[in-house]
């Protein structure tokens, strides 16, 4: 989970940057918890250090976006900060308190996605979960983030990756164990899968991609509690 903060006092802005941030997730494999102060001020009054990433804007009313970073800056030095401003001119001032990028606004997803991918890699090569699994003659290393879903079969545990599949020794159970991880879901006892990649639940199917995978009876209505509490957790 990537916390992030939005620091903009314009509603449209906001809902624009939302949306950009669950669509980057969509197509990254990323999972964001969204929060929102309206003014500089704000944040820096209820700053506890538990972002992970600031998209902060440069003007706003009570307390602009450079004095709000630089009294950040004193209570946290790992943040990553980016701006999304209409004032260019402010960039070299933004750089002087550690920002890492800035987005002019009108905001275009392709700008915006281009600074957001380098703030997640920047994060994600502190803060990525590895699994290692046995394989044929050896072992490999898995992006628990990049997982999408892991299917038994017979006593063969198949992980479902963005870039293919992983095929290793164990059952469910195993993999739920030592994957630990609440953005998984049991489906049924043949499927364990990753919410983040659920496109639809139709019928008793859950639906990634072009997989259809089947949620048994007894398990649904827990699936969907899954569901709805991890899309709260976004912010959705």
């Amino acid at each position: 989970m990537i916390n992030v903060a939005i620091v903009e006092d314009d509603e449209m802005y906001i809902d624009k940057l939302r949306e950009y941030l669950m669509r980057f997730g969509r197509e990254n494999g990323k999972e964001f918890a969204v929060s929102v102060f309206n003014d500089g001020s704000q944040i820096v009054e209820k700053y506890k250090a538990d972002s992970h990433i600031i998209l902060m804007d440069i003007k706003m009313e009570d307390m602009d976006g450079l004095e709000a970073a630089k009294k950040i800056r004193d209570m946290d030095g790992e943040v990553i900060i980016l701006f999304i401003t209409n004032m260019p001119q402010y960039a070299l001032e933004g750089y002087k308190v550690g920002a890492l990028d800035y987005v002019l606004k009108p905001i275009s997803y392709y700008a915006f996605s281009e600074s957001l991918s380098r703030a997640v890699k920047s994060l994600t090569q502190e803060n990525e979960r590895y699994l290692v699994v046995s394989v044929r003659n050896g072992f490999q290393k898995l992006a628990v983030s990049e997982i999408r879903y892991v299917e038994v079969y017979d006593h063969d545990l198949i992980y479902h990756m963005l870039n293919g599949i992983c095929e290793s020794r164990g059952s469910i159970r195993d993999a739920e164990e030592r994957i630990n991880d609440s953005s998984f879901f049991k489906t049924n006892k043949a499927y364990l899968v990753n919410l983040r990649y659920v496109d639809a639940v139709i019928g008793n199917d859950v639906v990634l991609g072009t997989d259809r995978l089947q949620v048994s009876r007894a398990r649904k209505k827990a699936l969907m509690d899954a569901l709805n509490a991890y899309m709260e957790r976004l912010g959705m």
